[in-house]
This record gives C-alpha cells, sequence and structure tokens, in this order.
C-alpha cells in the first residue's frame, strides 16, 4: 500500500513530537513517502498539480499535524482549499480520490482525558476531527480511525517511543478501523 503522509507542522525543529513521529515514518521503506508541507510552501502557495500528482499516487493519505486552538495548522486549511478542487475531488466528475484511505494523525499538548465531555474540553477529539471527516466524506474517502498523541506537554521519553513505534505500525497495516458517517 502506496502511504503518503503529510506534515503539516510550522516548526518541525522545535517539535518534540511530530518530529520523531515523521523521522520514523521516513524509515519504512518506498512504499511511505513523507512530505514536510511548511518546508514544501513556506508562502503558503500551494502547487495544486504537484499536490494533486502525489494524491493521485497514494493509496492511504496521512495528515499529521498538531492540534492548535481545537484546529488544524493554517497550512492544513490552505492546502485543503486549494487542492479539493470540484471536478478533481468532488462533484459528479470529482473521482480523483474516492475508494482511498484518509489517516488523521494528531497531536495534542492537552492530555486525553481532557477530550472528553465531562473534560476540560467538552468535546472528544473525534468530535472535534469532525470537518476532516466531512471532507473524507465529500471526496468518498474512507476515513480511518485517527492515530492521537495526547499530553505531548508532559509525555515521558519512554512513552513518546513506544508512540513513535506505534504510529509505524499503523503506518505499516494493511487493515486499519473505519469510523462511519456518525463517527
Amino acid at each position: 500500500m502506496k502511504t503518503l503522509v503529510l506534515v503539516f507542522h510550522p516548526d518541525m525543529s522545535a517539535s518534540r513530537v511530530n518530529r520523531p513521529l515523521a523521522a520514523r515514518a521516513e524509515t519504512l521503506g518506498d512504499e511511505v513517502t513523507v512530505r514536510y508541507m511548511y518546508d514544501i510552501y513556506p508562502d503558503q502557495k500551494v502547487d495544486v498539480a504537484a499536490e494533486q500528482a502525489v494524491l493521485e499516487a497514494a493509496d492511504r493519505v496521512v495528515l499529521q499535524f498538531p492540534m492548535y486552538w481545537y484546529s488544524t495548522p493554517a497550512l492544513l486549511k490552505q492546502w485543503e482549499d486549494d487542492v479539493l478542487l470540484y471536478g478533481w475531488a468532488y462533484g459528479s466528475t470529482g473521482k480523483a480520490l474516492a475508494g482511498k484511505e484518509l489517516l488523521v494523525a494528531v497531536s495534542t499538548g492537552g492530555p486525553g482525558d481532557d477530550y472528553s465531555h465531562d473534560g476540560s474540553y467538552g468535546y472528544t477529539l473525534t468530535e472535534l476531527l469532525r470537518p476532516l471527516q466531512a471532507t473524507a466524506n465529500m471526496v468518498q474517502m474512507t476515513y480511518l480511525e485517527p492515530f492521537t498523541t495526547t499530553g505531548t506537554l508532559t509525555i515521558t521519553d519512554e512513552a513518546l517511543a513506544q508512540q513513535v513505534e506505534d504510529y509505524a505500525a499503523v503506518l505499516e497495516s494493511a487493515d486499519l478501523p473505519t469510523l462511519d458517517r456518525r463517527g
């Protein structure tokens, strides 16, 4: 399975979590391609044709990013707006992504327990990621259960090392759980 990992982190040099996750993904062989989107597009001017070409070549697309203010980094939103065009990604003739898988790999500073109806934030991560799930549905992709790394502000080195290996296992797996339209 050809897996495309799009890393949307605005400062990878300062990343304690996304940097080792992406670095581990790079070791998985020719079937996994990792692209550092802020390095490719520092001015946030996305090359639509290039992005559509790499998407077309993939079977699974991974959006890896830290969650900021309960949302995605700005470049990820810009990328969606620019690349997922009517007639290509959706609409009566837009079938380029149909049948491909979408995996969200998200990290949060806050602990996992805070992402619940009874937690500090009042919403689950699944609920906060719903716009990405809706996008996957619109472009006819299979939305996979997100890979989450929570509590990154206090994660131990040992827990981070385990998370990195868990991520590699997920990326190498041919059979991942999906979320239906209602999550």
